[in-house]
């Protein structure tokens, strides 16, 4: 076994050592510790839903838009009765006293960077998808926390989904028969921001913001929240909010990473406004079947919009359709009828948080629902399928070196380079 496969395959006896000092028997009874590393719209989303869930303190927050830390540490003073200690840089925050575990909510590009420096703090992690921005960097990322030995929960919240669950249910039974394809898709239509190039807000530091990756001229339709159609920093809607569907695939079907990934598409509508394609069409070939990946940001998506956002699972006895909250059942054969199942389930990012903090409190890892292996693998999918769309070529993966064979122009993107000050993790 390389060293590579090791990584994402293997685990190391530290993490043992670790579970078994990390915490004091009492600390079930008492009241996590926390920090949350970027407190925009999406750190507060995840620190909100572990309030819900668990017995948590924010002790200490940081963010490098200064009108984040007033309004967010006002909130969490409201929430739990102190006001927590405020920072711009994450170093600083990773030296507060007392600290047990962070939530990362910042941008892709820079989890790799604040996730390692994190694990080496021994610190526990809550990080948001996706694991990171390159391929590389999740690897380090690996690397990091299997030397750390910490807890680890990646925010595929999908995977806590009642109605994913019951389709994995179904296909496990053999309702549908043989899985022979598998289609996913979310077609919509982004509200995009102002893309003039301006001054950033007075409250946010932009070269911080930007940090390890390439500073574009500032509009507001590259910063907060619409960053996730700007290739340098989100890379684009499949990265984004398609990731969750590939992941809930891979878990549903227990698969590993395709052999193969081709993609096409391009801009077809919303050129000059984004800089990753508004039409996507990517093949993955995994060793069991086949997965298409589609959207369209334009249009009116699907004929009936219910199937806009969803996974068909292709099988002989039957189509299924999943989504969140619903699952439709066409039989094969003439005059059928479909059948709706709603599933409103539970809080999904709630319950993915909880089983983080329930498995820091209880020192069991068995309670974790979304490894940083197995996060890894469901992100250097996308991360693949976009080296395709950006080479036009057909990208060849081997699962066991976690390199893309003969092809030296896309092997180059499986680790961008970082910018100025900023030194690359190693692998």
């Amino acid at each position: 076994m390389n060293r590579r496969s090791f990584l994402i395959n293997g685990s190391l006896s530290t993490a043992a050592i670790y579970s078994a000092i990390h915490l004091p028997a009492s600390s079930q009874d008492k009241k996590l510790k926390v920090g949350v590393i970027g407190v925009g719209w999406y750190g507060m989303v995840i620190t909100e839903a572990a309030f819900k869930a668990g017995d948590i303190e924010v002790i200490a927050i940081c963010d490098v838009d200064t009108e984040h830390l007033k309004k967010n540490a006002d909130k969490l003073e409201q929430l739990q009765g102190k006001r927590p200690k405020t920072y711009v840089l994450y170093s600083d925050l990773l030296d507060h006293r007392g600290l047990e575990a962070v939530f990362i909510g910042t941008q892709p590009h820079w989890h790799a960077l604040q996730f390692i420096a994190a694990c080496e703090k021994g610190l526990d992690i809550y990080c948001e998808k996706p694991l990171a921005y390159d391929v590389n960097e999740g690897l380090a990322m690996i690397k990091a926390a299997q030397k750390a030995g910490n807890y680890v929960q990646i925010g595929f919240q999908r995977r806590q989904s009642e109605a994913f669950a019951k389709a994995k249910s179904l296909i496990a039974d053999n309702f549908a028969g043989n899985i022979l394809q598998i289609g996913a898709q979310i077609h919509y239509n982004p509200i995009l921001q102002d893309n003039t190039i301006q001054a950033p807000p007075e409250s946010l530091d932009w070269e911080a913001w930007c940090g390890p990756a390439p500073k574009l001229p500032y509009s507001p339709n590259i910063g907060h929240l619409a960053w996730r159609l700007e290739k340098e920093y989100g890379n684009g809607h499949l990265v984004d909010w398609g990731i969750h569907h590939i992941d809930i695939i891979r878990n549903i079907m227990d698969l590993d990473m395709p052999s193969s990934i081709y993609t096409t598409g391009g801009l077809k509508v919303l050129a000059g406004k984004i800089t990753t394609p508004d039409t996507l069409t990517a093949t993955f070939n995994f060793e069991s079947v086949p997965l298409t990946w589609q959207h369209r940001l334009w249009g009116s998506g699907e004929l009936n919009p219910k199937f806009n956002n969803g996974v068909f699972f292709y099988g002989e006895k039957a189509t299924i359709f999943a989504s969140d909250r619903r699952i439709v059942i066409m039989p094969a054969g003439k005059d059928q009828t479909q059948e709706v199942l709603d599933i409103p389930g539970k809080d999904m990012a709630v319950a993915h948080m909880a089983d983080f903090l329930n498995a820091v409190k209880m020192k069991d890892k068995n309670l974790i629902s979304c490894s940083i292996e197995d996060a890894f693998k469901s992100t250097a999918t996308v991360q693949l399928a976009m080296i395709s769309y950006n080479t036009k070529a057909m990208i060849n993966w081997d699962s066991q070196k976690y390199s893309i064979n003969d092809n030296p122009q896309a092997s180059a993107l499986l680790a961008r380079p970082y910018r100025g000050k900023y030194k690359r993790p190693m692998v």
